[in-house]
C-alpha cells in the first residue's frame, strides 16, 4: 500500500568504533579502547591519558627500585646510543626484570614492548596497567600467530620488543638446567627484520626468594651484549637462520649472565 513505511533496519556499527577507536581509526582519549586496540596500536598512537599513566609511572618505577635495589647496566651504550627496533632477549629472575628494560629505555626516548604470559589477563587491573606500558600477551606452548603478528608489527613501526625465552622466573642454576629456552623470538626478529640485542641480569632472584613474599634490599646488575644479526650468522634460508639465531643469541646471554655472576660472586 502507499502509505505503508519499510521496516526499520538496524546496522550494525563499524569495526573501528567496537575496536574503542574513533570514525578516523585513532584511540579515544579517556574511553572505549578495547585491550586489543593497545596491543595492536603503535605506542606513538596511545591516547594522552595512556602516556600520561606512563610517564608518571616510568618515573615513579626509576625512583623505587633505584632506591630499593640501586641497579646498574653495563654496556649501556650498546642499548641506548640508537634509537632501532630489536628484539631483546635476557634471562629472568624476577618481577623487577621487565620494570628496568622498559623504564630505562622510556628514559632514553625509546619505546620497547614486553611480551608476557597471557595468564596475566585474568587479572583485569593488571591487563589494564600492561596495556598501557605497551605489553603484548602470548598464549604459551602454543603457536600463537596473533602475537607473533603484533609482534611484527611493533618492530615494522621501530619499537622494540622485549622477550624472556625461557618464560619463567629462574632463580638457581638447576632451574636453569631444567627450564627449556622457547626460541620464538627469532621467527619474530626474522619476520620483523630486525636484530637481536642480548642483555643479562643477575642479583635479582635474591630479592623474593622461593617461598616467599618479602621483598629484601639487594643490589641487581645487567649487562648488555653485542647486537646479533642475521646476516652475519652464516647460513642460508629462513628456517636455517631462525635455528641459527636460537643458538647464537641465547648463548650469548648465558655469557653474560657468567661476566656477571664472576664480577659478583653468589649472585644470582
Amino acid at each position: 500500500m502507499a502509505d505503508e513505511k519499510p521496516a526499520a533496519t538496524t546496522q550494525p556499527a563499524p569495526a573501528r568504533k567496537a575496536e574503542g577507536r574513533k570514525p578516523d581509526g585513532r584511540m579515544r582519549a579517556f574511553r572505549g579502547n578495547s585491550f586489543d586496540a593497545y596491543f595492536e596500536h603503535g605506542m606513538r598512537d596511545f591516547p594522552w591519558p595512556a602516556r600520561a599513566f606512563m610517564g608518571i609511572a616510568c618515573s615513579a618505577c626509576w625512583v623505587w627500585t633505584q632506591l630499593r635495589w640501586r641497579w646498574t647496566i653495563e654496556d649501556d651504550h650498546k642499548l641506548v646510543a640508537e634509537s632501532r627496533p630489536r628484539v631483546i632477549v635476557m634471562n629472568h629472575c624476577s618481577m623487577l626484570d621487565p620494570v628496568v628494560v622498559v623504564v630505562h629505555l622510556w628514559l632514553h626516548g625509546q619505546r620497547v614492548r614486553a611480551v608476557y604470559k597471557d595468564e596475566f589477563n585474568k587479572v583485569k587491573f593488571l591487563t589494564w596497567a600492561i596495556s598501557r606500558f605497551g605489553g603484548i600477551p602470548v598464549v604459551r606452548g602454543t603457536a600463537d600467530m596473533k602475537s607473533i603478528r603484533r609482534v611484527r608489527a611493533a618492530l615494522e613501526r621501530g619499537e622494540s620488543v622485549l622477550v624472556f625465552p625461557q618464560g619463567t622466573r629462574v632463580k638457581n642454576d638447576q632451574e636453569w638446567a631444567d627450564t627449556p629456552v622457547h626460541g620464538g623470538y627469532a621467527l619474530m626478529a626474522s619476520l620483523g627484520k630486525a636484530e637481536v640485542q642480548p642483555m643479562a641480569i643477575v642479583g635479582a632472584a635474591d630479592i623474593t626468594p622461593r617461598g616467599s613474599h618479602v621483598h629484601h634490599f639487594r643490589r641487581v646488575w645487567l649487562k648488555v651484549g653485542d647486537p646479533v644479526h642475521f646476516e652475519d650468522l652464516g647460513v642460508k634460508g629462513r628456517k636455517a637462520q631462525v635455528a641459527a639465531m636460537e643458538d647464537a643469541a641465547w648463548k650469548s646471554v648465558e655469557a653474560l649472565c657468567q661476566e656477571l655472576r664472576q664480577e659478583h660472586p653468589g649472585k644470582w
